[in-house]
């Protein structure tokens, strides 16, 4: 397979964000919500629970000064690779940098705490290398350590059954029978070919608009209000009262992005090794009201983009009266045919609440 890099130019449009198997991405929606928010007038916007950058990516292209929010360290790396950075691409030698064995003193701590839990044991020896690498490699350059690890992190995703970590399931890719779902020739292809084809997409994406983006991860709520439109997409509460919680689904990647004291936040109590429960309001039923609230309080100076899903707690009309106790206009829009990966349930749609003044 040949690599090749793009040279930097300042035209993107949003077909050149790349492809992730992230949950709850945005990707496929970009247009629909472009069309949608098009009769605004703003500037500046903040992605409060930016995730794959997907959107903030969208106002980037469309030439807005953006701020790409996420709690989590992984995501904001995310933000920094995608979003923040305007010029640094990962060249060839970068890549060989990354991924071949240096004369260093290797830890193996993936390959001695995550034993048959994710991948092989030759696959987290080289994890154990690349991650390590990358750190020594870019410990001065934010933008192309961030982007390696995206790539690695998107490379880790891939090959994981259900794209998730949420349990220990390795034998899902190594036991010899009948499968009527997953692919198990994508799981088998090697972490380095992904690596590579992945820092090509990464590469493609990477553009100056010509205003300064950042990164930052904060919470919501501690970010000050100076942005003309604050676009929300916080975690999914169902109507069953179930939250998504992307820290629990995605405690690797976290883990790879604060591999130093990995060790310390581990909960060893679970056999899939998850990091320690931090409690998150966005993920619980009995304080998601509360906090939508709090959230449209603090930022009622602004446009208010909200992603949303139909079924979703609180109810779409608690929602909609809260936010006109802030606002004064607020219109709804609903795409009714969009399925997520993964999900069963038909019944549940993806809406945009827009509000303004």
């Amino acid at each position: 397979m040949e690599f090749l890099f793009k040279e930097n130019i300042f035209q993107r449009t949003i077909s050149n964000f790349p492809q992730t198997r992230y949950q709850g991405s945005k990707n496929k929606l970009l247009g629909w919500i472009n069309e949608n928010i098009s009769f605004l007038d703003f500037e500046t916007v903040l992605d409060a629970f930016g995730g794959t950058g997907a959107v903030s990516y969208l106002f980037k292209t469309i030439g807005k000064t953006i701020t790409y929010n996420d709690i989590l360290k992984s995501n904001y790396f995310i933000g920094t690779a995608l979003i923040e950075n305007n010029h640094e691409i990962l060249s060839g030698s970068d890549l060989e940098s990354s991924l071949s064995e240096k004369n260093l003193d290797y830890s193996d701590f993936i390959q001695k705490q995550f034993h048959q839990i994710y991948f092989t044991e030759a696959e987290n020896k080289w994890l154990d290398i690349t991650i390590q690498n990358i750190y020594d490699e870019f410990h001065d350059n934010i933008y192309k350590k961030s982007l390696a690890l995206w790539c690695l992190f998107q490379a880790c995703i891939i090959k994981r059954p259900f794209n998730l970590f949420h349990r220990k399931n390795l034998y899902m890719r190594t036991n010899d029978v009948d499968r009527s779902f997953g692919n198990k020739t994508t799981w088998d292809k090697p972490f380095e070919y992904y690596f590579k084809k992945f820092s090509i997409e990464a590469n493609q994406a990477i553009f100056d608009n010509g205003k300064k983006c950042k990164a930052i991860q904060l919470d919501a709520l501690k970010i000050p209000n100076h942005y003309d439109l604050v676009y929300i997409d916080t975690p999914y509460v169902s109507k069953k009262g179930v939250g998504v919680d992307y820290r629990h689904f995605y405690h690797f990647l976290e883990g790879l992005a604060r591999y130093d004291e990995w060790d310390q936040l581990i909960d060893y109590k679970k056999k899939h090794l998850p990091l320690k429960s931090a409690y998150n309001p966005w993920c619980d039923k009995n304080s998601i009201t509360d906090s939508f609230n709090a959230l449209f309080s603090h930022f009622r100076k602004s446009h208010l983009v909200i992603s949303y899903r139909s079924d979703g707690i609180p109810a779409v009309d608690n929602l909609i009266k809260m936010i006109k106790s802030y606002k004064k206009h607020c219109k709804l829009f609903v795409y009714k045919n969009y399925q997520y990966v993964l999900s069963t349930n038909n019944n549940s749609h993806e809406i945009l609440l827009i509000a303004w003044d």
